[in-house]
């Protein structure tokens, strides 16, 4: 039985990225990926207090927060890759199922909720703050997740909040990163994939396309993840 927690993705085909002439390179080509297997993704990011019954069973440390972000329903942050994928396999061994970060397609063609537009629900910035919290609205904190609208198939704060690690290593580009659906696994050292722009990001950052990384061991205030559920 799937968890409540988790939505399963439609199977289907998306473009991925864009060739939009004002878009930065690294967010291009634009190209056709086919995700043809069942997954279902995490409706909310990992709080913190999920991330505390981790710690708690597993002697992991909790990342420290700044007095003005202490809450169980925020989204945990300063989490680096390698501490979201072990947090994946002790809930994987704990529940008998098999969670994981999702890949870059993965977390695109989620986020975008069948939107071939800038946002999963459009094109019109004005409507940004009805779905999440960036710079424009959060004042420089985190919020509690599954607070603003969801996207179309009903998962929350894939804009905004917080920025979400990938499973993919990092590419300069899309000219042969996988059309399949698969993470992208040649070593690089940009690191990894992070996706969905956060509390702190401007509107452009907040985008379906748009895409940063960092090292697996680096870790900031704006950075956290969510978790894909293998079917």
């Amino acid at each position: 039985m799937m968890n409540d927690n988790f939505i399963k993705l439609p199977r289907g085909k998306f473009v991925m990225g864009t060739d939009n002439i004002d878009a930065l390179q690294k967010e291009k080509p634009a190209h056709v990926v086919v995700i043809d297997y069942d997954i279902a993704m995490s409706k909310y990011l990992v709080t913190v207090e999920d991330y505390m019954l981790y710690a708690q069973a597993t002697g992991a440390i909790v990342p420290e927060e700044r007095h003005e972000h202490l809450g169980f329903d925020v989204p945990v942050r300063r989490v680096r890759w390698t501490d979201a994928h072990a947090y994946t396999t002790w809930k994987s061994k704990r529940e008998g199922k098999k969670y994981r970060l999702p890949t870059e397609a993965e977390w695109e063609y989620a986020c975008r909720a069948d939107s071939e537009a800038q946002f999963c629900f459009g094109d019109d910035e004005g409507l940004l703050g009805e779905y999440a919290w960036y710079a424009k609205n959060a004042e420089g904190v985190t919020h509690d997740v599954g607070t603003k609208k969801s996207n179309d198939w009903g998962l929350y704060d894939m804009h905004g909040n917080v920025w979400e690690w990938c499973l993919d290593r990092y590419a300069e580009d899309y000219t042969d990163t996988p059309i399949d659906g698969s993470a992208y696994g040649i070593a690089s050292e940009k690191g990894r994939v992070l996706r969905g722009g956060s509390y702190n990001a401007g509107m452009d950052k907040c985008s379906c396309t748009s895409r940063i990384n960092l090292g697996s061991g680096g870790k900031n205030y704006f950075i956290g993840f969510r978790l894909v559920e293998e079917l």
